[in-house]
């Protein structure tokens, strides 16, 4: 029904259009062709500035307006080391191409209002001014050259990748400091496949022609480095990290795209692709940062005014920025930054979910069939010690309090103390 009122008022607009034109050339007929072109030409140029005022008027309450819902203004930070160059190369891009539409605008509307037809007015015929060429040729190559040397020097820093130098890490140590975590992001319709390298840092190989509906990615199980590579539903990633994704696709043209940390890059069949990138803030922190703002303290579904603020629900997200498909809307992953002691944590947790041990290990095509792997020892281990402490006898109570729980812990060197 709404499509059809939408259409019945674009009818109705055109055919009253149409009737303005006719009663526009039948006055000219009874005024006189010159008269009638007169006043055409005052009446258009005198529109003309009056829509200059209101179209200029209106970009720029527009942009002061949304700007709370955009990206990198007013109530959103970009929350990585790279988008402050970026932000940066932008606002002075804005900033030149702002004066020169505001200024092209008003020339524009101006000089069809000052040299409208007139009787009497004669025309003047211009054919050169090395002047005025040295002027319009001299700023706008003087401007162009500022902001190709900025851009270039941002591009440069943002798209450098880890050298070789850097080190590789699985579990996050700020003490090596040219670490880096490096982590997989393959686009297939209509999903992203993430893989974490595990506790070694290394990504396993993997080839295409491998990609069964078992093997989604064609990891290369003979490759030891795919042993403890993790198969993931969401990124997660510690704050302050050097991270490089290494993007890749199944299928056809995605796009890798981390709007809050202002990530972009094309997954390409056939041509791996990467973005090295440092998360400056955890989701939590980003989410008390949007709570100070109006905007964020809505709720989040209206529907339920009694349920949890949009800052409250606000997760960072990594979506697909190349249309791909009918199901294109759907590539949608949670991120979450967390501190460097969380990611450890969560890393921790993730060992025991290697995709080889829990859909290769002891079945068919398993290329270490009959040998023992260091990773199930460190996970038995790790059981071993966890069940120890489970069923280890609880602490005596503190002689003089039988109703305490807490122990006293010498410690050495120094006073005893009890422990919160």
């Amino acid at each position: 029904m709404n499509y059809l009122i939408a259409l019945g008022i674009v009818v109705l607009l055109v055919v009253i259009f149409v009737q303005i034109g006719k009663i526009t050339e039948l006055a000219g007929k009874l005024r006189g062709e010159e008269q009638a072109e007169e006043d055409s030409n005052n009446w258009n140029a005198r529109f003309g500035l009056f829509f200059m005022v209101v179209f200029l008027v209106g970009s720029v309450w527009s942009a002061i307006y949304y700007a709370p819902y955009m990206l990198g203004y007013s109530v959103y930070d970009y929350a990585s080391e790279h988008a402050k160059g970026i932000q940066f190369a932008f606002n002075l891009t804005l900033f030149f191409t702002g004066i020169v539409f505001i200024l092209t605008q008003i020339a524009l509307f101006w000089f069809a209002y000052k040299y409208r037809a007139e009787k009497g007015r004669p025309s003047v015929y211009l054919a050169h001014d090395n002047r005025l060429e040295i002027i319009w040729t001299a700023i706008p190559a003087f401007v162009m050259s500022i902001l190709v040397v900025g851009g270039l020097k941002v591009w440069n820093e943002t798209m450098a990748d880890v050298s070789a130098e850097d080190v590789p890490m699985g579990y996050y140590d700020a003490s090596i400091e040219n670490g880096y975590i490096e982590v997989e992001a393959t686009g297939m319709q209509f999903n992203w496949l993430l893989r974490h390298p595990g506790a070694d840092g290394l990504i396993g190989e993997k080839d295409y022609k491998k990609i069964t509906a078992v093997n989604p990615l064609g990891q290369d199980f003979a490759d030891p480095k795919n042993i403890d590579d993790i198969h993931l539903d969401e990124l997660v990633l510690p704050k302050g990290a050097k991270v490089r994704v290494r993007i890749t696709s199944r299928d056809v043209l995605h796009n890798f795209d981390l709007p809050h940390f202002m990530v972009k890059m094309d997954a390409v069949p056939g041509m791996p692709t990467y973005f090295v990138f440092t998360p400056t803030k955890t989701t939590e922190e980003y989410r008390n940062d949007l709570s100070t703002h109006p905007v964020w303290n809505t709720p989040y579904d209206p529907e339920d005014p009694e349920g949890p603020k949009r800052w409250e629900a606000f997760e960072f997200e990594l979506a697909c920025a190349e249309l791909c498909g009918k199901g294109h809307y759907s590539m949608k992953k949670i991120v979450k930054i967390v501190t460097p002691e969380e990611y450890n944590e969560w890393l921790a947790a993730q060992e025991e979910k290697s995709f080889y041990l829990n859909e290769v290990r002891g079945k068919e095509g398993d290329p270490f069939l009959d040998k023992k792997l260091s990773l199930e020892k460190k996970l038995a281990d790790r059981k071993a010690e966890a069940e120890a402490k489970e069923n280890a006898p609880a602490p005596a109570p503190v002689e003089g309090d039988s109703s305490s729980t807490e122990v006293i812990v010498p410690e050495p060197d120094s006073t005893t103390v009890t422990p919160n």
